[in-house]
């Protein structure tokens, strides 16, 4: 029997980079209730959570947000909203 009792051993870390920080939180209506989806600079999404969570509410505190989503640099990151939802949208811009 060996000494891990069953147990995983962690992965050793990689010394790779690291995924790029989160830049937009844009908080959209989606089927009667609020979602948070988070962006990278490329407008690439990479997460979505509910927007009445306290995560969301740390992130985007005390930042301003700017009311609407409709430009043409979000059509492709939004693309299943209507321009209705992209309009009401609040949009957050995080520190690079």
């Amino acid at each position: 029997m060996d000494e891990t009792f069953g147990i995983e051993s962690p992965q050793r870390h990689h010394g790779g980079a690291h995924r790029a920080p989160i830049r937009y939180v844009v908080i959209i209506d989606e089927a009667g209730s609020a979602i948070a989806r988070l962006f990278l600079a490329s407008r690439e999404q990479v997460g979505e959570i509910d927007a009445g969570s306290e995560d969301v509410a740390r992130l985007v505190g005390g930042r301003p947000s700017v009311r609407g989503a409709s430009g043409a640099e979000w059509d492709r990151a939004l693309l299943g909203h209507s321009a209705a939802e992209r309009a009401a949208a609040e949009v957050y811009t995080l520190d690079s």
